[in-house]
């Protein structure tokens, strides 16, 4: 490939590295798989463009490390809410009480409410 191309190839890559970032920060995870798939698609393409100074691309890396950094953040945000909804519905299934010996006991709802209709 020409070396028009590859700056062609960066500047497409910059772009979307910025639009990725802009997504992550604004929780628009919905946009994340398109972006991921036209991220692999011109890294691919870099990749075999021949390029082989590291200082071409350093910013590009810059700039992907910062997305990693972010996906991490937002991945760890998704357990949180994952693991506290778990705690709710928990809470909702089980009364935790003490004993009058400082034992913790716990009763545990078997069934939900449910209605029944009789004719």
């Amino acid at each position: 490939m020409t070396n028009q191309t590859t700056r062609d190839i960066m500047a497409a890559l910059d772009a979307l590295l910025e639009e990725e970032r802009a997504a992550l920060l604004a929780g628009a995870l919905d946009k994340i798989e398109d972006v991921m798939q036209r991220k692999s698609a011109l890294i691919d393409a870099l990749a075999n463009s021949g390029v082989d100074d590291p200082e071409t691309v350093s910013a590009l890396q810059v700039k992907l490390g910062r997305n990693q950094v972010l996906f991490d953040q937002a991945l760890a945000g998704i357990r949180n809410v994952a693991s506290r909804l778990s705690a709710l519905r928990h809470l909702r299934k089980t009364l935790e009480t003490y004993d009058e010996h400082g034992r913790k006991s716990a009763l545990v709802k078997n069934e939900a409410n449910k209605l029944e209709r009789r004719a």
